[in-house]
Formats: structure tokens, sequence, C-alpha cells
């Protein structure tokens, strides 16, 4: 036996002999001669519900006092009947010790195998099997509200997140804890962050399900479940082809209806923008002829000093239906459709519908990140461009702003004069 084990062993006589003993008067002493007890006791477990809650009945004879030693290294429990939750996944070595009249006894080590949750794809997808960081997902959808029987959409985000909800992060860990940082507040003043037990249940037939232990605990929206309970319904990894790792959680709301949130895991700022700008795969824009000053024209320092852009809908039909297509792998397509509006002549001529492909990193000045796109040689051949055919004589546009509907982009180094600030919008 190993000296701590000895030390808790020795430790745990000590405190039944005294409270054997500080129990009877002093003319009682003598009375306590009788058989010595037996140690002995079984164990059983419930794995459909994790952490892994072990009942341990007692069947130990001619005692009175009992102490359990959980093998866990947790405080030393009494009681008769006794159970004990276990957040790791190990084999535990559980000993009782009873005290009774004729003395104590020790029950011999019971070895308590606790299994490994991280056999199940949604707990694996969910928590890493360490710490698994998330946050909601960027795309239209994030968001769901869907009616009793489960299938119909009531609702659904189409709208970009706002960006109070956007920086929000939700931590679970293999060991059942759940961390939630709101960063900023969408309330003035309040910020909920928090931290929660959660246990995870296995389903038959399904991924399984959460319940968040801490009362006010909630994971995406805070008015979206009426018992912290989620139902995970997809849990795709990381490592799969042409995939990215989400999980859509649903929980029930109090009127009968259910909410389905998408999280996605955290993404640095840079590969943020890039994901919005070909949405994951690719995804085509056009200039949005549906505000005022789609593109206005001026210097860094003044940036509609030379032209303060058209009104609403003033766009020609010839540049209002351009598209404009990022890829993931940096290809670019611009399709003119069936003509080109040229500037300088202000007029619609022949289509330059091209490809080429595009450099991404941090932006050189202003802006959340840039592409720079790759000239065409020979140097005769139509070139690209975004808005209009003179804007960024250098190829090189900033993304000022951006989600998953809206894009500012300017274009021009902060060198260039003019620069061109252009407004475009999904197709």
């Amino acid at each position: 036996m190993q000296a701590s084990s000895l030390f808790r062993t020795s430790a745990l006589l000590l405190a039944v002999g005294t409270a054997l003993l500080a129990g009877c008067r002093e003319d009682e002493v003598d009375s306590l001669e009788g058989p010595a007890p037996t140690a002995g006791f079984t164990v059983s477990l419930d794995t459909t519900q994790f952490p892994v809650v072990a009942t341990f009945t007692n069947t130990s004879t001619d005692g009175f006092l009992y102490q359990w030693d959980f093998g866990d290294g947790s405080p030393l429990v009494s009681g008769q009947n006794v159970t004990h939750t276990y957040t790791l996944p190990r084999s535990y070595q559980v000993r009782l010790v009873v005290a009774g009249r004729g003395g104590t006894g020790n029950s011999a080590p019971k070895e308590v195998p606790i299994p490994s949750l991280c056999g199940n794809n949604a707990f694996q997808v969910l928590t890493n099997c360490g710490t698994g960081n998330w946050t909601l997902s960027d795309q239209p959808g994030a968001v769901q509200t869907l009616a009793a029987d489960g299938t119909t959409v009531l609702s659904s985000s189409t709208a970009p997140l706002p960006e109070c909800q956007e920086d929000d992060q939700f931590s679970f860990s293999s060991t059942f804890s759940y961390t939630y940082d709101g960063g900023l507040s969408c309330t003035a003043g309040q910020n909920f962050n928090g931290v929660s037990d959660f246990t995870f249940r296995t389903a038959p037939g399904g991924l399984g399900q959460l319940t968040l232990t801490r009362r006010s605990s909630f994971i995406g929206l805070a008015d979206t479940t009426r018992n912290r309970t989620y139902d995970i319904i997809e849990a795709t990894p990381a490592n799969l082809p042409a995939t990215n790792a989400r999980v859509r959680l649903r929980s029930t709301n109090a009127d009968g209806t259910f909410t389905v949130i998408t999280l996605m895991p955290p993404v640095p700022p840079l590969e943020r923008v890039e994901r919005l700008l070909t949405g994951g795969s690719s995804r085509t824009w056009v200039l949005d002829n549906t505000v005022a000053a789609t593109i206005i024209v001026g210097t860094e320092a003044a940036p509609a000093s030379y032209f303060a852009g058209g009104a609403l809908g003033s766009l020609p039909a010839c540049q209002a239906d351009d598209e404009y297509t990022f890829t993931s792998t940096h290809n670019f397509v611009y399709n003119a459709k069936a003509e080109t509006f040229v500037a300088g002549v202000y007029a619609c001529q022949a289509p330059r519908s091209l490809t080429t492909t595009y450099t991404y990193g941090p932006a050189t000045g202003a802006g959340l990140a840039q592409f720079v796109l790759a000239p065409r040689t020979p140097s005769t051949l139509p070139q690209p461009f975004i808005g209009a055919t003179d804007a960024a004589a250098d190829f090189t546009y900033r993304i000022l702003s951006i989600n998953s509907r809206e894009m500012v982009i300017r274009g021009g180094r902060p060198s260039a004069d003019p620069v061109f600030t252009i407004k475009l919008r999904v197709k």
C-alpha cells in the first residue's frame, strides 16, 4: 500500500474509533464487546448520464458506523448507503471501513471502472476531449425558431448578428464544466459571463443531450430554454472533407416551440473576414444599388471629396447587374452580364467579363483586411476591377466592414489618389 493510502486509512480508523468511543459512557465500555464487523458493499453505475454517478450499497454486517474512500482524492464520506460522482474516466480503488461493537473492519479494495465519453462523437466534437471553444455561427440561419412539431420554421435569422453577440464564446470541457464569455454587452452596463457544470445524457438513436446545472445559465440566447436543457441535433468535426466544424443545439421554449442555434469554432479576425468574403467556399457580391452613395470618390483623408455619390437606385443598369465572385481558393470572377459600364466615357460597352486570382492578407492602412487582384497579361487585356473600371490602379481593395449580407471596400492603398469607397451586398 502506498504511503498516501496508509495515511488515509489510518486517519479513517482514528476518526471511526474516536466517534465510536465518544458515543459511549465510561460505564458502557465493556458492553462494546461483540462480533467483529465485516465490511462489504456492491456498486452500480449509471452510464447513460455523465459525469457518472456511482451508487454504493452497503452489505456489511455487525457495524453501525461507515466511512467511504472513493479513491479519487475527495474527502471521506460517512453513511450506510451513498452515491458519488466521478468526472474523470479511469479505474478507482474504493474502500469501506466499518465500526461496530466488536471493533472495525476493512473491505477489500474494489475496482470501480469509469468509462470515457470521448467515444461519443457529439461529446468529442463539443469538448474536443479537453476544452472545446465555440461561438455563434456567422452564417444566415444561425438562430431559428421552430413550431411545436419541430420541423416548421417560424423564423430564421437572415440579418447579421449584432456585434455584441458575434463575440460571445461558449466553452465546454471534458470534465463537465461550461464557461460563457459574453464579451461586448448587448445591454448597457451589463455583461453576462458565467460558469456552470453540465451533465451529458446519451440517447439511443440520438446524438445526446446536455443540461446546465446552474440557474440562469444559457447557451446562445438567454431566453430560449425553459430548463437549461439542449438536444444536440448536429455535431460535425472539422477534419471531415469540405466541411467546417459546427454544433447545432435545440432547446424547448416555455410556449412549446423550439430554438435551434448553430455554433462554430472561433476563428482569428483575419480568417473570419475571409470566411465572410467567400461564404466559406464561394460568394457572389453585387453593387448595393438599394442605398444612396453606392460609390464615392476622394482621398484617404476625405473619402467623398471628389464625388459624394449618387441617389438611391441611380447606378446604370449595366453597372448594377455586375457580379463579383470570390472563392476560398482565391479565384475572382467578374461577370459583366450584357455590358460593362466604362468610367471616363460614362457609357455601357462590350462586356469585360474575366477570371483571375487574388491574394489576401492584412490591410495596409485602414481596414479589416485587403485583397489584391492579379493583373492580366498582356496589359492590353481587360483588367480586373470592382465597381468602377478606373478604381484601384494598383488592384488593391481594403475591406472596411463586412458581414454575411453587406460589405464596404476601398479601392486603392492609403497613398493612392483618388480612392474609391464602394458598397456591395450579397447577391
